[in-house]
């Protein structure tokens, strides 16, 4: 059980309204599609919806209790549902942050935060994995990083659990402090500073600054004033360790392939399918293989690894557990595509959930690195990143030789941003542009042959998910390519995407 109706009531600083024997919390949600029995609905209201319109349909799936305004019960609730649990507050939100400060106060566990420009979400999500080897483990669920996605995140902390790995990102400045003052973690991580949203920024600077908040509220239970987790190898990790100094951090330790390193990168082979590494943790030597192909994961994996030593963690069994890690969906997952029976598949290197200049680098690596079939090609499909402020055009034509270091035998374009850099290509890389993902996925599904090897990226607002998504119905079932599965198990864009 996660929270009887009286604990959580007291814990969001409501009012309890009982009108049903079924007090028993297992699960805090604010998603009416996502009620399973014994639920605790948070009702949050935005400028473009307000979910209470959504309790009847909650109670009807099996939710025990929602978290409303005091108004929406005055005005409606008492009429029509008063034969249902209610935690009555003035704001939800501010209800919802109220019950993840109350989780994390009563936690025994030892609390990871997770920040950086890029790489926090795969970070997060291969770090729990280890950890779940290791003993309980809660984090969030997909990318829930922001002002509600954190608060929810605390609020479903199992009271027993080990450990908590809690990935926060934020838009703008000032949007750390609060996340991390509910979070408190014990270690502070920062994958990378790169210009990511620089449109909401002025300096890439001024986002190191921005990420370095959350050394601000660090709790103690692992080292006097926690432990800053650091990459060595990003221009911004002495401002970062000044900033980490300031706030009081007990202490700061480093990983990457610069000398000094706590946890150094001694040697790796990168492979199509993944990487063999050999590192070097505080004198301790370490060789292991890690599923995912690319340098970038290679470098997160001496980060996780830093953090489980921080933890006294068996590195033998977390060093093992590489070998079965997956990509997280959206992010660097394939999915193989047979286009007729017995036909080579067409590989898709799914990477659309999110895009930056160095993602986009890093993505082009990878494509680089996989070979094609026999008569099949490399594609590179790139939509716009968005939020990169004046100099957005500009960061696309950059890509230019990245894109031809990959080998990339086709470029397809989409978005405004994006045809800076198409326009820039000799025609005969050139395969398509367009200005929108549907009509793009029109013209690629068209071009595509077996044994290609086709890289899907772009930021989320430019909606590649609908690409991989084209890509994938391709597949003949019952072809013999596990019928679509991918490394993740779906065969399926990242639905959130969309």
């Amino acid at each position: 059980m996660l929270w009887t109706l009286d604990d959580a009531a007291a814990a969001a600083k409501g009012e309890k309204k009982q009108n049903s024997t079924r007090t028993r919390i297992d699960a805090v949600t604010h998603d009416s599609r996502e009620i399973k029995k014994n639920s605790l609905f948070i009702a949050l209201k935005g400028p473009n919806h307000d979910a209470h319109k959504f309790i009847g349909d909650v109670f009807a799936a099996g939710a025990s209790a929602a978290m409303v305004t005091k108004t929406w019960w005055e005005n409606t609730g008492r009429h029509e549902f008063a034969d249902r649990n209610f935690i009555l507050v003035e704001d939800t939100l501010q209800g919802l942050e109220e019950l993840g400060r109350a989780a994390r106060t009563r936690s025994r566990a030892r609390v990871i935060g997770i920040t950086g420009s890029v790489g926090k979400t795969s970070t997060k999500e291969f770090l729990a994995v280890l950890l779940s080897a290791q003993g309980k483990c809660h984090a969030n669920r997909r990318s829930f990083n922001n002002h509600w996605g954190v608060p929810l995140t605390l609020a479903n902390l199992p009271p027993d659990a080990d450990f908590a790995v809690v990935e926060m990102g934020i838009n703008h400045s000032g949007e750390m402090k609060p996340l991390t003052q509910q979070v408190r973690p014990d270690i502070a991580v920062v994958t990378t500073i790169e210009p990511a949203h620089i449109g909401n920024f002025a300096t890439v600077e001024e986002i190191a600054e921005a990420k370095a908040d959350i050394f601000s509220a660090m709790s103690g239970s692992v080292e006097k004033g926690g432990v800053a987790v650091l990459n060595i190898d990003n221009p911004f990790c002495p401002l970062l360790e000044k900033i980490a100094e300031q706030y009081g951090v007990g202490k700061i330790v480093r990983f990457g392939e610069t000398k000094g390193a706590d946890a150094r990168l001694r040697d790796c082979t990168l492979l199509s399918d993944g990487s063999r590494i050999s590192t070097k943790i505080n004198g301790e030597k370490h060789k292991f293989y890690l599923s995912v192909p690319g340098k970038h994961f290679v470098i997160n994996a001496l980060c996780i690894l830093l953090v489980m030593q921080i933890l006294d963690c068996d590195m033998e069994k977390a060093t093992a557990g590489f070998a079965k890690i997956t990509p997280v969906e959206g992010r660097g997952n394939h999915i193989p595509v047979r286009l007729e029976s017995g036909a080579t598949p067409v590989t898709v290197i799914d990477e659309s959930y999110n895009a930056s200049p160095v993602s986009m680098k890093a993505a082009l690596k990878l494509l680089e690195i996989s070979e094609p079939a026999e008569g099949g090609r490399r594609i590179a499909v790139l939509g716009d990143m968005l939020e990169l402020g004046a100099d957005g055009a500009g960061l696309h034509i950059e890509l230019a030789n990245p894109l031809l270091k990959a080998k990339t035998d086709l470029f397809f374009a989409c978005g405004p941003l994006m045809e800076a850099l198409y326009n820039i290509i000799p025609p005969e890389w050139q395969g398509g542009y367009a200005a929108d993902s549907k009509e793009l996925a029109q013209i690629l599904t068209e071009t595509v042959r077996p044994g290609d090897v086709v890289l899907v990226k772009g930021s989320l607002g430019s909606r590649m998910a609908y690409v991989v998504q084209a890509l994938a119905d391709l597949h003949v079932p019952g072809s013999g390519t596990d019928d679509n599965k991918t490394e993740t198990g779906t065969g399926k864009a990242a639905k959130h995407a969309v």
